[in-house]
């Protein structure tokens, strides 16, 4: 693969679909942000293990003036979501109506980008309304996750077995997926309005169905539902200012690991220093995100204010050894999920990311809108305070974490990836890469690692692909780090992806060779 280069307009996504559907939205005059929504619902209908519009969704807008804002398509607790809902239980289920208990934002978060948007909803959602009513080829990786997790989804209430697996099996690769319930309920917002996903006739029809299912969640918490608009976080290091989204989500980590990074001085590429360094920066970046990082009205420390002092870093940064690596692990986190991203000849970067949490979210599928709902609630601890206690209204720690860089050059970058536990580093490791003169698509192709599990994995070892220098898995298990050696490229390190507007107006973008995406340019 190779990087892919434009002048008008250009997107990067995990699924080709999606790209050529958002690209197509910048050939009519739309807006990068406009393109997102396009990827974004196309996404939702042809890579449904991933990614949904029964999820949540974050996103980070660079506008051409140089103003940095994000978007928080983040659903907090059902009101009925409280300790006696799961009396008895020692954690709230990661499957079944108990999992689906918080609002989906996803739509909210596409209503606050489109603010000032000149085209029709019809027009944006229209590639997404085709491939659900016609049907698309299932990818070889969503058949996987299908034959995977299908027993313990099949068995869920509502329509997951009808449309996942009509002829009672798992689709296969190549199989076509037809999803005419979903296609109906683009359709609806597109003629009512995305509001009406809260606050309309489709609101009540999804709160009717999640209600028969068996979910906390009523009519009420959706209407009560809004997007929001908290600044996105932000540091400067060598050569650029980066910047992710605030709590609740990790964003906080995947600047500190870049912060840390930088004040190591490491110039090198992929040997021993190099990736040494970031894993060991990872670590004491998660050590403080899963001491702190939240719901933001319930955090007691200041992700900004951490960023913003300079001494605190700097104490961080030094309690990285160069030769030896910190035991380890900690608690992972889960979650699967879509980065998608896009840039206009006008000069607006997108970087967005999207998910349902697990696989197919909680697996509850909505009859009569072919919704499927999240699970994102389900990583909240049933204890009656703390760190992600289960709250009513409260908003979940999130995996989800778009990235945007501004280098002193001028050039901009928005990049990101799927794998939970993964996103931060591989964020970091595609950055760095990327800052030190690294072709674009070499920087997501070359191989990666990954500390801890994601993606179902049981071991919370340093995991890396083939493909390194041969004596550095040596070297890292001889400063300390659990290697495990994974093999060729895998779907494990995640989909990552990136877009770059130079400042000559040239665009960049890459996609993962792990993923089934693709790049689109104009």
């Amino acid at each position: 693969m190779w990087t892919v280069t434009g002048r008008h307009g250009i997107v990067s996504a995990p699924h080709h679909l999606a790209a050529e559907a958002g690209c197509g939205v910048l050939r009519d005059g739309g807006s990068a942000a406009e393109a997102c929504v396009a990827v974004a619902a196309t996404l939702a209908v042809v890579y449904p293990h991933m990614t949904g519009i029964g999820g949540d969704g974050f996103w980070l807008i660079a506008e051409p003036d140089g103003r940095v804002h994000g978007i928080h398509g983040c659903g907090g607790a059902a009101a009925a979501a409280d300790l006696s809902l799961y009396a008895g239980m020692a954690a709230v289920p990661t499957r079944g109506p108990l999992a689906a208990n918080t609002v989906a934002g996803t739509i909210s978060a596409w209503e606050a980008a489109l603010d000032g948007g000149t085209l029709p909803l019809a027009r944006l959602l229209r590639d997404a309304i085709d491939h659900a009513e016609r049907g698309v080829a299932v990818t070889a990786g969503g058949a996987a996750i299908a034959a995977a997790k299908g027993a313990e989804l099949r068995v869920q209430p509502g329509a997951y077995a009808a449309i996942f697996e009509p002829d009672g099996r798992p689709l296969a690769a190549g199989d076509l997926l037809r999803q005419p319930a979903l296609a109906a309920t683009l359709r609806a917002l597109a003629a009512e309005g995305l509001d009406s996903f809260y606050r309309g006739d489709l609101a009540r029809r999804i709160a009717a169905d999640l209600a028969a299912l068996g979910s906390p969640m009523s009519a009420d918490d959706l209407a009560a539902h809004r997007a929001t608009r908290p600044a996105p976080l932000s540091v400067a290091i060598r050569g650029a200012r980066l910047w992710n989204s605030a709590p609740p989500t990790q964003g906080i980590a995947s600047l500190l690991i870049l912060a840390l990074f930088d004040r190591l001085g490491v110039d090198g590429v992929d040997d021993l220093p190099f990736v040494h360094g970031l894993v060991e920066a990872t670590k004491q970046a998660f050590r403080w995100r899963d001491r702190h990082c939240g719901d933001p009205a319930h955090m007691t420390a200041d992700a900004q204010a951490l960023l913003d002092d300079a001494a605190a870093l700097d104490a961080m940064a030094a309690r990285i050894d160069p030769a030896r690596a910190l035991p380890w692990p900690q608690p992972p986190q889960w979650g699967d999920t879509c980065w998608f991203g896009a840039a206009d000849a006008a000069g607006q970067v997108v970087s967005c990311i999207q998910s349902t949490y697990f696989e197919f979210g909680s697996g509850v599928v909505l009859p009569g809108t072919g919704i499927t709902w999240q699970n994102r609630g389900s990583s909240f601890r049933l204890a009656a305070e703390g760190w992600n206690a289960l709250k009513p209204g409260r908003k979940p720690f999130h995996t989800l974490n778009p990235a945007l860089a501004r280098f002193d050059d001028g050039r901009v970058m928005a990049y990101g990836t799927m794998g939970g536990e993964g996103q931060p580093q591989t964020q970091a490791v595609v950055f760095a890469r990327y800052a030190r003169s690294v072709d674009l698509q070499d920087a997501i192709s070359a191989p990666r690692w990954l500390l801890g599990r994601t993606w179902g994995e049981e071991t919370t070892s340093l995991k890396l692909e083939d493909g390194f220098a041969p004596d550095l898995y040596a070297a890292l298990a001889a400063a300390g780090h659990e290697v495990e050696r994974v093999g060729g490229p895998t779907a494990t390190m995640g989909h990552a992806g990136a877009v770059v507007r130079h400042a000559d107006g040239r665009l960049d973008g890459a996609t993962d060779p792990r993923s089934d995406g693709g790049v689109a340019a104009w």
